[in-house]
C-alpha cells in the first residue's frame, strides 16, 4: 500500500510543483517570495503545493475584481502635457494617469474636529436636504449618536428625499448590524456591503468598505475618517475609549466624483442601477483644484500607494503625515528616507496610545530606519487620534479614510481627496503642529530590550492581517 502511494505521489508531486512554479513565475513580483514558494513546492512534496494554494495565492484582487466588475487600470493617455517644471503640476499629471480621473474644482469649506463638531454639522445637513442623502460608513452604532442619525435619515425619507445608506458588512456588525435593521424598519433604504449569511457568498472578512462619506443634494459632501459612534463625542460618557478624528465638508464639482463613487458601491451592494444625473461642467467652477482618489483591491495596481509615492517623490521642502496606523511597505519607507536624505523636512505624527496594541508594536520596526535618515516622528496628545492627513510643500494635501497600513493600501475599499491650495495645506499643518507633543528618538527605539524588539518584529509579520 505504501509503495503504491509513493509511486502515485511522485508524478502528482511533480505536476503540482510544476503548476506552483508556473503560477509563481507569472504572478509573484517579489523575487524573494517567488523563490521561497518555488522551493517549498519542490522540497515539501504535495504539502508545499497545498500550502501555496492556501496561503500563497492572492485571492483578494481576483475576488474583488470579480465582485466589483471592471478593473480601474492606469490610463497613460491622461495628462500628456509634461512641459511644466512645477513639481505640483507634474504631480497632478502623475495622479491623473494613476487614477484615470481628471482634476476637478472643489473646496474644503469646513474642517470639523471629532464628532463634537462634525455630528451636529452633518445632522443639520441631513435635516436641510431637499432631494437626496447618501451615507457610506464603516461603523454605524445605535448608541445616542447613531440614533440621532437614524432619526434624521428617517425624517429625510419621510419628507420625500431619496435616502441611501451603505454600511460595511463587517464593521457595521457582522451578525446583527442593529443600525441596518433599524433603518430598514423605518423604511430607509439601507444595504450591507459584502455581507451574506451564506459562507460561499461572503468573501471572508478581508475586503471591507472603509469609506466614510455623506453626500447631501449632490452639492456638498463630508469626507474623512469619522465613523458614527459615541466614542467620537464628548457629549456623554461612552462605553468605549474616546477617539479623536477629523472630518471635512467639501463643496464644488468634485462632489460629483464622490457621488459617482457612492453610486458604484451602491449598485454593487444592491444591484440597483446608478442614478442618472449628469455631471456638472468643471471648467467655470470656482474653488481649488481637487480630485477623488478611489482605492481598493479591485485594482491591478495599488493606486493609493502609487499616489503616495508620487507625492513623496515630488516634495521639495516638507512632508507632513498624520496617521493612526503606520505600517507602510518598504517602498514607502524607502521613499520617505530618500526624501529626508535630499533635505526634505519629513515629519510624521502618530498616536501616543494606540487602540490596537499589535499595530503599535508592529509599527516600531518601521520607525527606526526613518529616524536614522533624519525623519522626525512625534507622539500626539491623548486621547487616541484616528485622524489622517498629508501635506506636501504647503501646497498639496490628501485627506480621506485611508491609513498608512497594508489593509488600507491593498485590502480595503477607500476614498481620499487630493486638494491643491496653500490655504488648506496651511490649516492642516497647523492641526499637525498640535500633534507634535513628544518626539520619538532613535536612542529610545534602539535601547529597547531584546525581548521587546523580538515582540515588535514578530508583530510586524502580522501586518497584512492587522
Amino acid at each position: 500500500m505504501l509503495s503504491w502511494l509513493s509511486y502515485a505521489a511522485s508524478p502528482i508531486h511533480v505536476l503540482l510543483a510544476l503548476w506552483v512554479t508556473c503560477h509563481v513565475l507569472l504572478h509573484k513580483r517579489d523575487v524573494r517570495a517567488a523563490i521561497g514558494w518555488i522551493g517549498t513546492a519542490w522540497l515539501a512534496p504535495i504539502v508545499g503545493a497545498l500550502l501555496y494554494f492556501a496561503f500563497g495565492i492572492s485571492r483578494v484582487k481576483r475576488r474583488a475584481r470579480r465582485l466589483m466588475g471592471a478593473n480601474r487600470a492606469i490610463d497613460p493617455s491622461l495628462g500628456r502635457d509634461v512641459s511644466s517644471d512645477d513639481p505640483v503640476e507634474r504631480l497632478k499629471i502623475a495622479i491623473s494617469r494613476i487614477t484615470g480621473e481628471e482634476i476637478s474644482a472643489g473646496k474644503v469649506v469646513a474642517i470639523l474636529d471629532s464628532g463634537d463638531e462634525a455630528y451636529p454639522h452633518m445632522l443639520a445637513a441631513i435635516d436641510a436636504a431637499k432631494t437626496s442623502v447618501d451615507l457610506s460608513t464603516y461603523i454605524f452604532r445605535t448608541d445616542f449618536v447613531g440614533t440621532k442619525f437614524i432619526a434624521a435619515l428617517t425624517r429625510a425619507r419621510q419628507r420625500g428625499a431619496t435616502v441611501r445608506v451603505l454600511i460595511d458588512g463587517f464593521g457595521g456588525g457582522f451578525l446583527l448590524s442593529p443600525a441596518y435593521r433599524a433603518l430598514r424598519k423605518n423604511g430607509v433604504p439601507a444595504a450591507r456591503f459584502l455581507h451574506s449569511a451564506l459562507p460561499w457568498k461572503m468573501p471572508l472578512l478581508d475586503l471591507r468598505l472603509h469609506k466614510k462619506t455623506l453626500i447631501v443634494d449632490r452639492a456638498a459632501a463630508y469626507i474623512g475618517g469619522l465613523n458614527i459612534g459615541a466614542e467620537n463625542s464628548n457629549e456623554k460618557p461612552a462605553k468605549k475609549a474616546t477617539v479623536r478624528d477629523l472630518h471635512f465638508r467639501v463643496e464644488g464639482p468634485v462632489v460629483h466624483q464622490i457621488e459617482e463613487d457612492f453610486d458604484e458601491d451602491w449598485t454593487f451592494a444592491t444591484g440597483e442601477p446608478p442614478a442618472m444625473t449628469p455631471r456638472q461642467p468643471d471648467i467655470s467652477a470656482s474653488g481649488d483644484a481637487a480630485r477623488v482618489i478611489v482605492a481598493g483591491p479591485d485594482q491591478d495596481e495599488d493606486q493609493l500607494a502609487l499616489v503616495l509615492l508620487s507625492a513623496i517623490n515630488s516634495a521639495q521642502h516638507s512632508i507632513r503625515i498624520a496617521t493612526p496606523y503606520f505600517l507602510p511597505d518598504e517602498s514607502l519607507v524607502t521613499a520617505l528616507q530618500l526624501a529626508a536624505l535630499r533635505g526634505v523636512d519629513v515629519q510624521i505624527a502618530l498616536p501616543a496610545v494606540n487602540n490596537h496594541l499589535l499595530v503599535a508594536w508592529a509599527s516600531r520596526p518601521h520607525i527606526e530606519p526613518l529616524l536614522q535618515t533624519g525623519c522626525r516622528i512625534w507622539r500626539g496628545p491623548p486621547p487616541f487620534d484616528h485622524s489622517k492627513l498629508m501635506t506636501i510643500d504647503g501646497k498639496w494635501s490628501l485627506i480621506g479614510s485611508s491609513n498608512w497600513d497594508v489593509r488600507s493600501l491593498r485590502l480595503n475599499f477607500e476614498i481620499a481627496l487630493e486638494c491643491h491650495g496653500a490655504d488648506l495645506a496651511r490649516r492642516l499643518s497647523e492641526l499637525f503642529d498640535r500633534k507634535r507633543i513628544q518626539p520619538v528618538t532613535l536612542q529610545e527605539i534602539q535601547n529597547r530590550s531584546v525581548i521587546l524588539k523580538l515582540r515588535d518584529a514578530a508583530a510586524r509579520l502580522m501586518a497584512p492581517y492587522l
